[in-house]
């Protein structure tokens, strides 16, 4: 996590990069039509399958403030497992005849 100290450092050195991504994910993130909680469990199993620890972190620390129980970050952790392992059965396909 404390590699996330460095994002100023990486915003002065493209800052209107940083500013549209931060704009972006303010937007998206937000509530809309899919509640802030979904979008957190779904960041959450993007961030589980991408293995991002530092969205690990952020995103299981806004699910829980949205409301996310541990059945929720239970479950989202298989749904993102059984799409990782879908995933590798499916492109099998290409290896066979």
């Amino acid at each position: 996590m404390k590699q996330l100290n460095k994002l100023g450092a990486l915003g002065k050195g493209a800052p209107a990069a940083m500013e549209a991504f931060q704009a972006l994910d303010k937007v998206a993130m937000g509530e809309g039509a899919i509640p802030k909680k979904y979008k957190e469990l779904i960041a959450l199993a993007v961030a589980l399958t991408t293995q991002c620890p530092y969205c690990l972190e952020i995103h299981k620390k806004h699910a829980i403030e949205a409301g996310a129980t541990e059945e929720e970050l239970a479950e989202t952790t298989f749904i993102a497992a059984i799409l990782r392992a879908g995933a590798a059965v499916v492109h099998g396909t290409h290896l066979m005849k």
